[in-house]
């Protein structure tokens, strides 16, 4: 399986077709599927996906350990018999057994290799072993494919090992392993996570339907081809993660899946029992539906209440309602000597800088964004007495004209929210050590976050526009962004994210489901990693300093991605990677050289416009 949870690819531009014109009767005799357990029969496997270890295929006791944590993936429904067949049959009732939707797993990432020893004080004979393995707690996965933030706060485990062998060590023998003493949890290791699971996303409407909102969840990679379509419902009907709900809308209250999802061959049907007669929203429910089951092609049959609603094509659906209202790709720039200049790179269209001449001066750092025919202009200019303001503007054209906002000691680089009314649009933006929102006229006012007391240090806006991610008090965080009518934001509980990361200074959305983050791992690195913390990898092992400054532009299936489109500054160099290279000063379009013999200035808070 990929190890990072990448969403996919350009639509085909496929023709659209509407509804069929029946109407829906408000109840009927329908028969709703509130069945748990898997809704048919397996079937084959999914391509390219494992079935989980079982306790023979492993003869080494490292290799049993890495097994063991591995075991409960799956299908939650046989989880507890999976990991039970790795359990001295003596100690298996140490697994209180759950059943239905309270199956979870608590899922773990080992900080280092497990520790294998004798074990001295075994009861059950002089050859067992001990085993310790320090972990690092990413979750809890539930039934419904949602990794909810981890309730243990263990950092290490212990448990033993038995081998059952007859004869166990003499020449020839095979070691037959059983874990004894075992935790009284299922763990599932991350790395097993993305192995024999699959990272799905679905959408939900935000709170005006006017934008889809991914949410990230796990199916099990045992599911056959067959039920996946129905899984996907199921996950669509139960509602949005936990963390989400703030900014999205679920289904209407009272929907059910009505016997199953099914389908194949290119013919799918949804038989749904959803209240009320509102075509809009079913309209927008196939909508919704195309985009969660964007690996399904073919048609797609409706049917709220036994009555159809007819899609020709879903993805002629994807097609003609684009996830992201992008027209074009990213064009790149940087701050060089106090004014934005585009930055020139081989293969990638030149652009031109959007603003009045006169009001680029004095810039430290920016963010600029398109808004359907205008553009989003958020200056931080330097004022009086080494202070710092944010200065915003819109237009069609070059902007030409700002207003100021208050001044402060330091202000970080400004981000909008692109979910917000064009007509009233809204960003944020930390300023001395706080959250802001400010809006079109500058305006700036505080929000307080529900969260332990500490620094923000940097806030950052996914593409939809209603999630967020913060770095407060050297922690990673992930929330829901609500606009309010007339003006104003509020921002969801925020959930924690694991990383092992320390000294956390900058962060960006690299996908829909992942986060570009720059802190410490030994050396000042920069990471990628997913939302809920499964995803921990390097993008860059040694950035050499800390990194002040990061903006990427987000891998999304509106506009596809240029190569290295992720720029940062560590110690004043600005950098791209792909492969990683100094931005250098003759690459900054437009500038004035300076005069022989003098160095010319560093590009510094390199950004992109899209």
């Amino acid at each position: 399986m990929r190890a990072r949870l990448v969403a996919g690819a350009l639509c085909g531009a496929l023709a659209v077709v509407g509804f069929t014109g029946c109407g829906i009767p408000e109840r009927s005799e329908v028969q709703v599927d509130r069945r748990k357990e898997p809704a048919t029969e397996s079937g084959a496997v999914n391509a390219g996906r494992q079935e989980p270890p079982t306790r023979s295929m492993a003869t080494r006791p490292e290799d049993f350990v890495a097994n063991f944590l591995s075991a409960a993936a799956g299908e939650p429904d046989r989880a507890y018999s999976r990991v039970k067949q790795f359990v001295d049959p003596q100690y298996r009732n140490r697994l209180q057994e759950k059943r239905g939707s309270e199956v979870e797993l608590t899922v773990v990432r080992l900080t280092d290799a497990p520790v294998i020893t004798l074990n001295e004080d075994s009861p059950v004979g002089d050859d067992s072993l001990k085993v310790t393995i320090a972990v690092q707690q990413i979750g809890v996965l539930r039934t419904d494919g949602t990794l909810v933030p981890p309730v243990s706060g263990e950092t290490r485990y212990e448990f033993g090992l038995r081998d059952a062998s007859d004869q166990a060590g003499a020449a020839g023998d095979t070691p037959d392993y059983y874990v004894t003493e075992p935790p009284n949890m299922l763990l599932l290791s991350d790395t097993a996570l993305l192995r024999y699971y699959e990272g799905k996303t679905i959408y939900f409407w935000n709170s005006d339907r006017t934008h889809l909102v991914p949410d990230l969840r796990y199916l099990p990679g045992t599911v056959p081809t067959e039920r996946r379509l129905n899984e996907v419902v199921k996950w669509l009907v139960d509602g949005p993660s936990d963390w989400l709900r703030p900014g999205v809308v679920g289904l209407p209250d009272r929907t059910e899946l009505i016997n199953n999802a099914t389908g194949g061959d290119g013919r799918w049907e949804v038989n749904l029992d959803m209240p009320g007669d509102d075509r809009t929203r079913a309209d927008q429910l196939v909508t919704q539906l195309a985009w969660s089951l964007r690996d399904f092609d073919g048609e797609l049959e409706l049917k709220i209440r036994n009555n159809s609603v007819k899609v020709e094509n879903l993805a002629a659906r994807r097609s003609a309602w684009a996830l992201y209202r992008l027209r074009e790709g990213p064009r790149r720039y940087c701050v060089f000597e106090g004014a934005i200049h585009p930055l020139t790179v081989d293969g990638e269209p030149s652009a031109v800088v959007p603003l009045d001449p006169a009001a680029n001066r004095n810039v430290v750092s920016a963010g600029l964004a398109r808004s359907e025919e205008q553009i989003l202009a958020a200056l931080v200019v330097t004022a009086a007495g080494g202070k710092q303001r944010l200065s915003v503007g819109t237009g069609r054209g070059p902007v030409t004209s700002f207003a100021k906002g208050p001044e402060h000691k330091a202000i970080g680089p400004p981000v909008w929210l692109r979910s917000s009314d064009p007509r009233q649009p809204q960003g944020l933006v930390v300023a001395d050590g706080r959250l802001y929102r400010f809006d079109g006229n500058a305006e700036m006012a505080q929000i307080v976050l529900n969260l332990p007391p500490g620094v923000v240090t940097a806030v950052a806006a996914s593409l939809d526009g209603q999630r967020i991610a913060l770095i407060v008090g050297g922690a990673l965080y992930v929330a829901a962004v609500k606009l309010l009518d007339g003006g104003g934001v509020t921002i969801g509980p925020s959930r924690r994210v694991s990383t092992s990361l320390t000294g956390l200074s900058a962060v960006d959305w690299g996908d829909e489901n992942r986060l570009i983050v720059a802190g410490s791992a030994a050396r000042p690195a920069i990471y990628d990693i997913s939302v809920d913390g499964v995803v921990h990898s390097p993008l860059t092992s040694d950035t050499r300093a800390e990194v002040t400054h990061l903006s990427a532009y987000p891998v999304n299936p509106t506009v596809e991605v240029p190569s290295g489109a992720l720029m940062y500054e560590a110690n004043g160099v600005a950098y791209r990677t792909n492969p990683v290279e100094r931005i250098q000063p003759d690459q900054v379009a437009d500038a004035t050289p300076p005069p022989t013999g003098v160095r010319p200035a560093n590009p510094s808070a390199p950004f992109f416009l899209f």
